[in-house]
Order: structure tokens, then sequence, then C-alpha cells
């Protein structure tokens, strides 16, 4: 295991920002987000900009700012901004409901929000509810009252001493959904980010100076957040931020206008392009040179098909908000279709049984990881942090086994979560909004592979007496799950029983709903 050597006294902001100005980078493009062409110099400037301007709001060291933001500039700056002065940066994610966000802003306490105008609405409407939210700064049109983002940072000073943080204070936390649907506040640390960088981009891919990256993945992701700005911004790269849904024709408009070398996807934004490609005739990806994925396991057959029509593999690799980015990948020249890859430098990994006892090749259990980027644990989830982080060692909750070449086989997860477009969905989130139907008496939801061999969720659904069953009822309740959580979560397909197996306790059997739906094939689309 190699482990990097960090100075004490470290500060990301000034190892992913400042530093380009003393490496001469000063005129050359950092992000490119549309027609915006952002050197490293501006980067500064306005980094330095923000943090002057969280300074005047009276943020303090440790203290959150937390970011609604789409991919952009803006979103840049108010991240290293917020780290730069010590305060904590909190990117939120922006598909979701006001309530999600009534949850997640007093969660983490966050004094300021920095909003984009097309999300503050959401916002406004739990206003009264966000019990520590003073600053309210907004991106784009500023309402009466509010701050307007741009004005502000104009009239902001341009030069900022970096706070003397550690390696180890905290620099910026992302949420990551729980068992219980409750999300999680991830606490990670200034060296994280330089920790990931350097082993997995520079050392196990091989992203360089010259590479122009562009990830679908958004920055409030983890994967995204690696992909898409610390992983280019350490290796005095550009990125290249798209603000909009990642629609494959969004995504080849991208590509064909950036010209990016590397590109960040997941399996399921893979399917779509390659299912565009083979209407519209496309076989080429412009100066793509190596595509990566993650989110969820990459299915062999879109491994061939891509590189037979494009020429180009995608390296598959498995990650997580806890670990910050990916520690288990294919590398360039020795990627294993279906395989999830080898353990990347710097971190080690085990799979035990259910006795914490570490099993054979071959042998299927809990994959168990031990890093330099493994977050300090969970924000207010005392009892999380210790089913989760153990020691060195942090536990996966994924099913893997390993072969004798050291390649890792992903074989499922040890709960009931599943991986969909990337994003975590939780069987009980459905069902707890299902049962909100009125038609609806009870509902098991399970994730089962498409027709491309991606999970979605599928939900087997109990009417009350009185509602038929019927390809209405269906779509209704499809549009009812999507219009009341976060629309990746709703079902793909939804199949009436009379009954849902359950055990002796009244608990949803769910695996032998999966048996079902491997057997009935649920899909029809």
């Amino acid at each position: 295991m190699t482990s990097l050597e960090l100075p004490e006294r470290l500060n990301a902001a000034e190892v992913f920002v400042d530093s380009h100005l003393d490496h001469g980078r000063e005129t050359k493009a950092a992000v490119l987000c549309g027609d915006e062409v952002v050197t490293y110099g501006r980067l500064h400037e306005n980094v330095n900009r923000m943090g002057n301007l969280l300074k005047k709001l009276g943020v303090r060291m440790e203290e959150r700012v937390a970011i609604l933001l789409p991919d952009s500039p803006a979103c840049v700056y108010a991240f290293f901004g917020s780290m730069k002065v010590g305060a904590v940066a909190v990117p939120l994610n922006t598909m979701l409901k006001p309530k999600d966000y009534e949850y997640l802003l007093n969660d983490c306490r966050a004094r300021v929000l920095v909003v984009h105008s097309s999300l503050k609405p959401k916002i406004d409407e739990i206003r009264n509810e966000l019990r520590f939210l003073e600053h309210v700064l907004v991106d784009d049109d500023s309402a009466p009252g509010e701050q307007n983002l741009g004005a502000a940072l104009k009239a902001s000073e341009p030069k900022l001493e970096a706070a003397e943080t550690s390696k180890d204070d905290m620099a910026f936390w992302l949420y990551s959904s729980g068992t219980t649907g409750f999300p999680k506040g991830t606490i990670h640390l200034h060296h994280d980010m330089i920790v990931e960088a350097d082993l997995y981009a520079k050392r196990t891919i091989g992203v360089r100076e010259d590479d122009v990256s562009f990830s679908v993945a958004k920055l409030f992701f983890a994967y995204g957040l690696g992909n898409g700005l610390y992983f280019p911004l350490r290796l005095g790269g550009m990125t290249v931020l798209l603000p909009d849904r990642p629609t494959p024709e969004k995504v080849y408009e991208t590509i064909d206008r950036h010209q990016p070398t590397v590109y960040y996807g997941v399996p399921t934004s893979y399917a779509a392009m390659l299912h565009l490609a083979e209407k519209t005739g496309r076989d080429s990806l412009g100066r793509v040179r190596m595509c990566i994925s993650a989110g969820e396991p990459l299915p062999s057959h879109l491994f061939e098909k891509w590189e037979e029509r494009f020429g180009v593999q995608i390296l598959d690799g498995i990650g997580s908000t806890e670990i910050l980015h990916i520690f288990i990948s294919n590398r360039p020249g020795n990627a294993r279709p279906g395989s999830t890859g080898q353990i990347v430098e710097g971190y080690e990994a085990k799979i035990v049984d259910d006795n914490g006892l570490e099993v054979p090749p071959r042998t299927v259990g809990t994959l168990l990881i031990k890093g330099d980027s493994i977050a300090a644990g969970y924000w207010n989830k005392h009892e999380q942090t210790k089913e989760t982080f153990c020691g060195q060692w942090i536990n996966t909750h994924d099913k893997f086994l390993v072969d004798e070449s050291g390649f890792f086989w992903y074989a499922g997860r040890t709960d009931d979560m599943m991986k969909v477009s990337g994003q975590a969905v939780w069987p009980t989130d459905v069902e707890a909004v299902l049962q909100k139907h009125p038609a609806v008496l009870e509902s098991g939801v399970v994730g089962v592979a498409d027709r491309d061999g991606l999970i979605k969720p599928c939900a087997y659904v109990v009417l009350k007496d009185g509602s038929e069953a019927s390809p209405e009822l269906a779509k209704e309740l499809q549009k009812f799950v999507k219009e009341t959580t976060a629309p990746h979560k709703y079902p793909r397909a939804v199949v009436f029983v009379d009954e849902l197996p359950k055990t002796a306790t009244g608990k949803i059997q769910r695996y032998r709903l999966r048996q079902i739906a491997a057997t009935a094939t649920p899909f029809h689309e």
C-alpha cells in the first residue's frame, strides 16, 4: 500500500487553484462551460472574491456553506472559495424536492446558501423552516432583498490569504442516502481529493495535463466532483462543465463542440448514447481517448458494443461517497468485460464472510477497503458511522469475489439498495410514496435488470378493494412517484399482485420478488 507524503499544514484551495499561477498557467483555460472560458488566473481571482465575500458575511472556519448550483464556474468558485477561508463546502443535489432541502439545510446548519435562480423557488417554499440559514446568494437574476452573486463577487476583493487549515481539517461534505432513507453528511478532509487525484486519476488511468475532461455525473456527486473538477485541476488540465441535463443529444453536442479527451459516464448514459448512435449511424467520439464508468456495474455487452462502435474501451470501476471516488478499477489496455477491475494503488481490499474472516479467491463475501481518502465519518449519525467505518477499514456493504489475477467481480449488495443511473434508490423510499396513493394497499420494490442489463426499480403492488388493475393505473402510479420524489426513483415497471411474499414477522421478502422478476421479465418497453 502506497501512501502520499503530505504536509501537516494544507489548504485544498491552494493546491487545486493557487498553485497553477506558480506553474505559469495563469492564461491557460481551466473551465469550459458553453461560451464561457475561465482561465486559471480568473479562477484564482474569483475563488478569492468568493472567499472574501463569505468572510464579509461572517462565515467562520468549519461553518458550512451550502451550494445549490448546476455545474458552472460559479459552483467551482463557491466550492473552493469556502475551503480557502476554512469553511466547509456542501454541494447539494439539484434534483431534489423542497422537503429534502429543508432536511439537508437544517442538518448541515449552513448559514449561507449559494443557489441558482431556477432553484430558488424550492428554497422560498421552505424558507421559514430553515432554522440556521441567514444569507442567500443568488446566481443569475436575484429576487428583491437577496444578494446577487455576480454583483457581490465583482464588489469583493480579488486577493485572499488561505486559512491555515491542516490536511485533516474538514473541507467539504457530500450527502449520501442511508438504509433508513435519511441522507447522511459524509465528512471529507482537505487531503482527500489529493489522494484520489494522485492515486487514481494520475497513476491508475493516466490522466494528463493536456487532457480535456468531461463528465455526465454532476459535481454534487462524489464521482462527478472528481471527474469534472479536482482531477483536471490537480493536473493543470481543462474541464468541460454542462449545466443542462446530460441527454445523449446534449452529450454528443458537447463532445463535438469542446473535443474532450477523457469522458466519464455511467452505464445508463452509455446505453442511451449507444442506442442513439445506432439509430443515427454515429461511430466517432472525436478526440476522446479514454472512457470511464462507475456508479453501477457496467454490463459486459455494453463494454463490447461500445468498443466495437467507437474503438474506445470503457474502464469500469467502483467508488463510493464515503471513499470519495474509485478504489477498484480497470486499466487502459488491461480491461476485462464484466469485471470491476483491480485495486487502485494506495488502497487495500479484503473480502470477508459474515464473521469478518477473509475468504479464499473466487468466494463471494463483503468487501472492506482501506485507504487515505476515506471520510472521517457521517455528520450526526453515530450509529451508522460505527456500522460502516471500522477502524482503518470501511465496510462497503457490497458483495464481491476476487479471482487469482486480482480482478474483482461484483455480486450484489448486502442490503436492498439499488443504483439507478448512478444514484442510490432505497426500496422503502419508493414503497412509502406508493403507499400514499389512494389505490395502493401495499407494495414491494426491487431492482431488476432491464434488457440492457441495467438495474431499474420494479414495483409489485397490492391494490385496495374497489381498485382494479389496469395499464392506465400502472402509468398513474409511475407518474405519482415521479411527481412526489426524485424522478429517477420511479418504478420502470408496475406489476399488480394479490399478495406479497413475507416473513413470519410480516417483512417483505424482497429476494423472492427478485426471483419472480427474473423469471417473469416485468419490463415491456
